[in-house]
């Protein structure tokens, strides 16, 4: 098995699945945890299939760079679904359901009215449960991913007290002179990044997953803010690199394979937790 591992790994592009998939994971386990504390954890849904809407406007223009949209508009619905779901008419779950079914049905009806592929069914599967674009990343590709990634970390990490701050109580943040707005805006722009980044790597449908799976898995057994997103990270990164490895020795599809590998960590740690 090791040497079958070894193996694949001398293709530049099993190196470069690794490298996008365990950026993109250790990228949305840090955001995870707080948008699980903050209840906000299903905007990762809401705006991957915002980010499938714009993919098949892309599509239907015929844009080269796909991400030249993609991006842009899921950062503008990422903020305002955060204004929308401080509306008292609008919470935050609805606002979240309003922006996921709309954008889902609206991408897949212009897919299907302005076609151009002979097997449609299996472009919008592949986007919504990933696809093997992710073992055909270019070199370009993993540099964007990489800076990107970098980025988000770097924010999370700099701004890493005021987050903290604004996640367990942001009345008593903004009594302290904290900007929440400000830092709530922040975090909806990282995870709109990471979600577009993530889509070539475990599909619209599975996206949640990354950012969910780590953060409850960590929950299970630390208690502490610092422990739970030390140890999200690190089985978020444990997990992308195992089901990549699994997926690619075994033909699994890749994001999939992640989200199992996911699966089976929580659900370790839930009975490693109850035995605690």
């Amino acid at each position: 098995m090791l040497d079958k591992i070894f193996f694949y790994l001398q293709y530049p592009f099993v190196r470069y699945a690794i490298i996008v998939g365990v950026l993109i994971s250790l990228s949305s386990s840090l955001l995870g945890v707080t948008l699980v504390l903050k209840r906000f954890s299903y905007i990762g849904d809401g705006l991957s299939h915002v980010a499938f809407g714009a993919m098949a406007v892309a599509t239907v223009l015929k844009l080269s760079d796909k991400m030249l949209l993609i991006l842009p508009v899921t950062v503008i619905c990422a903020v305002l679904l955060l204004k929308t779901g401080q509306n008292a008419k609008v919470k935050g779950d609805a606002a979240i359901a309003m922006l996921s079914v709309g954008s889902l049905a609206f991408g897949y009806l212009l897919m299907n009215i302005f076609s151009t592929s002979s097997n449609l069914t299996g472009d919008v599967c592949s986007t919504l449960f990933g696809s093997t674009s992710i073992l055909t990343l270019t070199l370009n590709e993993v540099i964007l991913c990489a800076v990107l990634s970098v980025v988000v970390m770097g924010i999370f990490i700099f701004m890493y007290n005021k987050i903290l701050a604004v996640t367990f109580d942001e009345t008593f943040a903004k009594a302290t002179g904290v900007s929440a707005d400000f830092y709530n805006t922040i975090t909806a722009v990282m995870i709109a990044v990471i979600i577009v980044l993530a889509m070539n790597l475990v599909g619209s449908l599975l996206i949640s997953a990354l950012v969910i799976f780590p953060a409850l898995s960590a929950m299970n057994v630390f208690k502490s803010f610092f422990k739970v997103t030390i140890a999200s990270s690190i089985l978020s990164v444990i997990c992308a690199f195992v089901g990549i490895m699994i997926s690619i020795l075994a033909g699994t599809p890749v994001g999939s394979t992640i989200v199992a590998a996911d699966v089976f960590v929580f659900l370790l740690s839930f009975a490693m937790g109850k035995k605690k």
